[in-house]
């Protein structure tokens, strides 16, 4: 075994909380060198005595001696009485301070001091419990935009049941039991949510659970049958009709980001399920996608699991391989046909529709022989004297 260190640590958002008085906590996701994922939380006053203490045993880094010579990013020091609002307007910094951390030299990033300060306290595993008269808010910071504006809360996170025993396989998931409810803090896209029940967290597969409300899940989007543009990055073997096997580096189309993790995929003019952890964006950082499919590996899809029980009569609403292919095809037809013929050019190089080819232009051969009609000649002065009204004829012969 290697030396223990943190790969990477992100902020997800801070808590509200109530006891024993009102304070904010930050939450933060700790990726460590053996792929585990901690979840900590930490108060703005002790990370920054963190900071304080970096200081103190690198003050060349700091820039005591020298400040041209600072590495060590800089902590605005917490205010005297911090709100909820100071709790939002820091988010931003403290992801810009976490990732310079990260990018330290070793004998920081690395140091005693920092790792024992995101490793796992006994506090962090206390949930609130169900005597309490007022739980704690939930404050997410977006996937995308970190700013101030976009911060989301107050959140009460959604609650699924289990629909069946999921026994864990690594150190970051969580086992379940039929039956168990747990609060959703993260859904991603690989398909592990990252889940809270009691005491314990970790990561649980989204099949094996369902809202309490109803079995559809809403946020599935709909399909996008454009396609995005992906490549494989581990080959998968089809266990199912529906599946779709393909080796590494073949370059497909998601027409379908579906929750669970089991993308509807196309390859030319087929399609079918495919992991999404198998799947990369071209350009993106393929080292990372590896590490997580060596950590949790494809989760496993909902018509796999037995002895699945749900507490909903209707089963969740899935379109078939038949209507997926349908609608990709038509859609494909439709992108190839250069353009739709106007009026005026209906006709096509190889025929109109229904007629054989070459019909088409035996027709515009034909029309193009047939006679124009003749413009007829100037008539005579005298001819249009002749057939003009009695009035003009009078308004002629009268002197100008």
């Amino acid at each position: 075994m290697g030396d223990t260190f943190i790969r990477h640590i992100a902020l997800l958002g801070f808590e509200k909380r109530f006891v024993p008085s009102q304070h904010y906590v930050y939450m933060f996701l700790v990726k460590w060198q053996d792929l585990s994922e901690k979840v900590v939380y930490r108060k703005f006053t002790e990370i920054y005595e963190l900071h304080k203490l970096l200081k103190e045993m690198f003050p060349i880094e700091a820039g005591d001696i020298n400040p041209q010579n600072r590495i060590i990013p800089h902590l605005p020091a917490p205010r005297w009485f911090d709100g909820q609002r100071a709790a939002e307007s820091r988010q931003g910094t403290l992801t810009e301070y976490c990732n310079a951390l990260m990018s330290l030299p070793v004998k920081i990033s690395r140091c005693p001091h920092l790792l024992d300060f995101f490793k796992v306290r006994p506090d962090d595993l206390k949930l609130p419990t169900d005597s309490q008269t007022k739980k704690p808010e939930t404050y997410l910071v977006p996937k995308d935009n970190n700013s101030v504006s976009d911060i989301t809360g107050p959140i009460i996170l959604q609650t699924y049941r289990a629909i069946a025993d999921f026994e864990k396989t690594s150190g970051s998931q969580m086992a379940l039991a039929t039956g168990d409810v747990v609060d959703v803090v993260e859904k991603s896209e690989s398909g592990w949510w990252f889940c809270q029940m009691k005491t314990k967290r970790g990561w649980v597969p989204a099949s094996y659970l369902e809202p309490l409300d109803s079995p559809d899940e809403s946020e599935d989007p709909e399909p996008n049958y454009e396609g995005e543009p992906y490549v494989t990055i581990k080959a998968y073997t089809a266990e199912m009709e529906d599946e779709v096997s393909l080796q590494e580096g073949e370059a497909i189309e998601v027409i379908h980001k579906l929750l669970d993790g089991w993308w509807v995929i196309r390859k030319d003019d087929i399609t079918g399920y495919f992991p999404s952890m198998y799947l990369q964006k071209s350009g993106q950082d393929v080292a990372q996608a590896q590490r997580q499919i060596k950590s949790r590996g494809a989760p496993p899809r909902r018509s796999s699991i037995r002895n699945a029980h749900s507490i909903h009569q209707r089963s969740r609403k899935r379109l078939s391989q038949d209507t997926y292919r349908r609608n990709s095809v038509r859609y494909l037809q439709q992108r190839r046909r250069p353009g739709r013929p106007g009026p005026q050019s209906a006709a096509s190089p190889h025929g109109e529709r229904g007629q054989p080819p070459g019909a088409g232009g035996e027709q515009r051969e034909s029309e193009r022989a047939k006679p124009q009609p003749a413009v007829p000649p100037r008539p005579s002065a005298n001819l249009i004297l002749h057939r003009c009204s009695e009035s003009t004829k009078r308004k002629l012969a009268s002197p100008v």
